[in-house]
This record gives structure tokens, C-alpha cells and sequence, in this order.
């Protein structure tokens, strides 16, 4: 074995004596301490009687009579209630002061009467957090702002409500609307309506009416009928304030004036509103079927939404 061999196990042995010992010491505080703990365990759990047993003892060692024995007994348990009773009283005292403390630290509420008789009490309004710190002539509105957001969000709403209420208070107007059964000659009547009646509602009431003077209206339905307005077909769907509000223009005069004086035909682009407008025509589907290469009927089409309308001189010439 060389001296390097030898050194190296001199060295190896030498520390695990050392780790040998660091484990006993390690061992030995263990040990002390759970003697510790075991004592103030057995403290805590002893009876206060026991104590006072052990009191006694103490107190009474060596020769004693019998009745110093009972008043040395008498006097110890004494203090011993003593000593309880102070302790249940200093704990009740402590009670009381930290009760005080909490109703003094509770906000009390504010009191809002307008009857000496009867107080109502209402809760104070939460006073809004104030931003300490902030230069006012600066420019934040790039910022995200709570405040802001739940402002401009509330005014939406506020102006989206109105908005809702002139809605339905204008459906709600009457307008007057002149209109014609259509069989080749006009038929000239006029009828109330709200502005948001659809087509189809007021070819039903056109229908009751027409029923009585036209025999060949009897079995006919509102779907079986056609409303023509400045030589445009109107699909059932449509609302008069649709065409009220746009303001749309047809082929010969405009869509949105309903009360009419009469069948006048203005030649010259129809685009511009002459303040001149024709009545309505409800015609039978069947009859503008077996009519439609016949004028007036020839010169009818279908509306299209956003479509303008232009008639010149030469476009009415076959008038």
C-alpha cells in the first residue's frame, strides 16, 4: 500500500468519527427536546386540582395535627378559586373592552327624516375615490378610463332608448293613402294607416273594402294582390316608414307621398321630386298576369332596393 493509499484512509476514518459524533449530538438535542415538549405537555394537561394536591404535599411535610392539616387544606383551595376567579374575570373585562372597540369602529348610519314623528334611517351614498397625484392639464383621453367608459356606455344606452321611443311613436302616425282597384280603369278611394303598417296589412283592409263593390274580390286574399307605386311592383314586406324615412324616389314620382290627388304623369326625370305624386293601384296578380304586355301594365317592374330610378322625355314617350 502506498502513503497516498494510506493518507486517503487515515482521512476517510477521521470523518466518520466526525459524522458519528455530529449524529449523537444531533441525537442528544432530539432527545432534549422531546423531554421538553413531554413536560409542557404534562403542564398543560394536569388538572388544577392535582396542583393543588401537589401544594398541600409541600406544605404539610413532617409531623402535623389533624386540624392544621384541614386549614392548611381549606386555605389553599381558597386561593386556588382565588386565582380561577381572577382569571374568568380579567378574560370577561377583556371580552367587554374589544366588544366596546368594535361598535366604536362600526359606521354608523346616517339618518334622513322628514317627520319628526317617524325616522327613516338611509344609507350614506359611497363618496366617489379621488386620484391623488394626477396633473389636470394633462391630456389622458388616450387612456383606458373606468369612469369614462361606464359615462359613455350609460349614454348609449340613454340615447338608444330615445332613439326606441321616436321609432315607435312615428309607426304609430296616421297618414292618409290614396289608392285605386285597378281593372283597367281606377276606382279612386283613400284609407288611414300607421306609418308602420306593411303592404300586406293595408291590402287586407283594402280587400275588405273593395269586396263589397267587386265581385271578383270575394275569394281573393291579400297575397293574391298586387301594390303598384310609380310603376313599381312593392314586395308585401315592406313598411310605408321604410319608404317615408329614405325618401325613395320611383320611375315617375316619389315613393314616400301617399295622399294624391289624382293620376297626373310628370315628363321629365323622375328623380327630382316635383311634389307631384299618383295614387296606389292594387291589382289582381291574375289580371296583371294576363295584362302585363298591355300599358300600363307593361311599363311595371319590380323594386329593387338602392336602385335609381330615371324616366326622361324619350322613356315616356309611349305615354
Amino acid at each position: 500500500m502506498s502513503a497516498a493509499d494510506f493518507g486517503r484512509l487515515i482521512h476517510l476514518s477521521k470523518k466518520r468519527e466526525r459524522a458519528k459524533e455530529d449524529a449523537e449530538q444531533q441525537r442528544q438535542k432530539i432527545e432534549e427536546e422531546k423531554k421538553k415538549i413531554t413536560v409542557a405537555i404534562n403542564e398543560k394537561f394536569t388538572s388544577h386540582s392535582e396542583k393543588k394536591e401537589e401544594i398541600l404535599k409541600g406544605s404539610t411535610v413532617g409531623l402535623v395535627t389533624l386540624g392544621e392539616m384541614k386549614e392548611k387544606h381549606k386555605e389553599i383551595m381558597r386561593a386556588g378559586d382565588d386565582v380561577i376567579t381572577g382569571k374568568k374575570d380579567e378574560q370577561e373585562r377583556l371580552a367587554k373592552e374589544q366588544k366596546k372597540k368594535d361598535v366604536e369602529i362600526k359606521p354608523q348610519k346616517r339618518v334622513l327624516s322628514f317627520n319628526l314623528d317617524e325616522e327613516e334611517e338611509e344609507e350614506a351614498p359611497p363618496i366617489p375615490k379621488k386620484r391623488v397625484g394626477m396633473d389636470p392639464t394633462v391630456d389622458t383621453s388616450f387612456l383606458p378610463d373606468r369612469e369614462r367608459e361606464l359615462a359613455t356606455i350609460k349614454k348609449k344606452e340613454e340615447l338608444v332608448k330615445e332613439w326606441r321611443e321616436l321609432q315607435e311613436k312615428e309607426k304609430n302616425d296616421l297618414i292618409n293613402v290614396a289608392y285605386c282597384y285597378w281593372d283597367g280603369s281606377g276606382h279612386r278611394k283613400d284609407m288611414k294607416v300607421k306609418k308602420g303598417d306593411t303592404i300586406s296589412q293595408f291590402l287586407g283592409r283594402a280587400l275588405d273594402i273593395l269586396r263589397k263593390e267587386f265581385s271578383e274580390l270575394r275569394t281573393a286574399s291579400a297575397e293574391s294582390l298586387m301594390f303598384i307605386k310609380e310603376d313599381l311592383i312593392i314586395p308585401h314586406f315592406y313598411t310605408f316608414l321604410d319608404f317615408i324615412a329614405t325618401k325613395t324616389m320611383g320611375k315617375t314620382g316619389p315613393l314616400w307621398q301617399f295622399d294624391c290627388v289624382g293620376e297626373i304623369r310628370v315628363k321629365q326625370d323622375a328623380a327630382l321630386d316635383a311634389g307631384e305624386a299618383h295614387p296606389v293601384k292594387v291589382v289582381l296578380r291574375s289580371w296583371y298576369e294576363r295584362n302585363k304586355h298591355i300599358y300600363p301594365a307593361s311599363r311595371w317592374e319590380a323594386f329593387v332596393p338602392k336602385k335609381e330610378y330615371k324616366r326622361t322625355i324619350d322613356d315616356l314617350s309611349d305615354i
